[in-house]
């Protein structure tokens, strides 16, 4: 199989969907790599490294999207990738449909093999291929909240660990999943007094037996939300419904209930958001202020720790491209139905529910 490896091209991405050892793994095997010049440099990768490993460097995207039956990816297809998309080549990557109906659309539209890292499961009814970047951007919640809590940033002027004599900050958590935990343990390692919210009463006895004295849990419901949000110095989006439009927790009127200053990290903007307000934003351009509550949303947090995050990716992602090119999409999902779950939508016809849900469009099981 030919295997292509672009840049990204999303605002700010510097991570890149596959290092060079994973490009030496599949030549190995007999596989084509091509990798389009600087995919790799944002993340430590120059292209020489990946010469060494046996790829093809090529010039630019389009000899990347023309030539590869399977592409590799970080995040979904942009509007300028999606035109050159062909039908039935392999697209490999995060797509979060579920958020974005004019991109389920337009890939629909080409016709090509959607497989997502986001819904693939294993035995343990975990997410696999998500799980390191919800570790990421669960840290990076915390670090990037507690930076824009200082005044300057238009923050309320909060320490989140506080100092002798000065009490520390208050974060509340929305979800008790991979993104909350690790968020959980951040602002806790800072010192900051912290509440996880959720609605799975297992979960918070879970997570009771191991974090630390000063995180407390507390069943989700509006009003204990609304409690909290008054309490709260910063705010984390954590929710997560697997292939889902994430539901909104935070409404507009619930602002009014907040600090003047206070933060919002929606860590689920790449679903849509679990607060009213948020929309997209960049690292470039991170934050807006509405009813003087500053929204943090940027749609791509690892890619700031691109370094980091593109080896925690690829760490579980490259197997799975080995297996795709060993075995083709068809075989290796009904061989597997954990990888099954991943393909979103197959030459024209959308696979996930979830997905067809949030957009009201037309659902075809992969395998009838």
């Amino acid at each position: 199989m030919i295997v292509g490896v672009p840049s990204e091209v999303k605002t700010d991405e510097f991570r890149v969907g596959m290092r060079p050892v994973g490009a030496e793994m599949l030549v190995r095997e007999g596989h084509e790599v091509l990798v389009q010049s600087g995919a790799g440099i944002g993340s430590g990768f120059d292209d020489e490294l990946y010469r060494k490993a046996g790829a093809t460097v090529v010039p630019d995207a389009a000899a990347v999207w023309s030539k590869a039956e399977m592409v590799v990816k970080v995040k979904e297809p942009q509007p300028a990738e999606i035109p050159q998309m062909r039908d039935e080549q392999i697209v490999f990557t995060y797509f979060h449909f579920a958020a974005e109906k004019a991109l389920t659309v337009g890939c629909l539209e080409r016709k090509s093999i959607c497989v997502a890292y986001e819904t693939l499961t294993d035995d343990r009814g975990t997410l696999p291929l998500l799980t390191p970047m919800s570790e990421v951007a669960g840290k990076l919640s915390v670090q990037e909240g507690a930076k824009f809590l200082e005044r300057p940033f238009g923050g309320r002027g909060v320490l989140l660990g506080g100092v002798p004599g000065v009490a520390p900050g208050h974060v509340l958590i929305l979800g008790g999943g991979v993104v909350g935990t690790c968020a959980a343990w951040m602002a806790a390692g800072l010192g900051a007094d912290v509440v996880i919210m959720d609605i799975n009463i297992d979960r918070l006895r879970r997570l009771d037996e191991f974090m630390p004295a000063n995180v407390i849990t507390v069943y989700s419901d509006p009003q204990a939300i609304r409690e909290r949000l008054a309490w709260a110095d910063l705010v984390v989006g954590a929710v997560l419904i697997p292939g889902a439009k994430a539901p909104h927790l935070v409404r507009r009127g619930d602002l009014a209930h907040m600090q003047p200053g206070s933060v919002i990290v929606d860590v689920a903007i790449d679903q849509g958001g679990c607060v009213e307000t948020a929309k997209v934003t960049t690292h470039r351009d991170p934050v807006y202020t509405v009813d003087g509550v500053v929204h943090y949303c940027v749609g791509n947090m690892p890619g700031a720790v691109a370094r980091t995050s593109t080896i925690a990716l690829t760490n579980v992602t490259l197997p799975w491209a080995i297996k795709i090119a060993r075995h083709g999409v068809e075989a290796l999902a009904r061989k597997d139905h954990h990888f099954a779950n991943a393909v979103n939508a197959d030459r024209g016809r959308l696979t996930n529910l979830p997905v067809a849900e949030a957009h009201d469009l037309p659902y075809t099981p992969l395998f009838s």
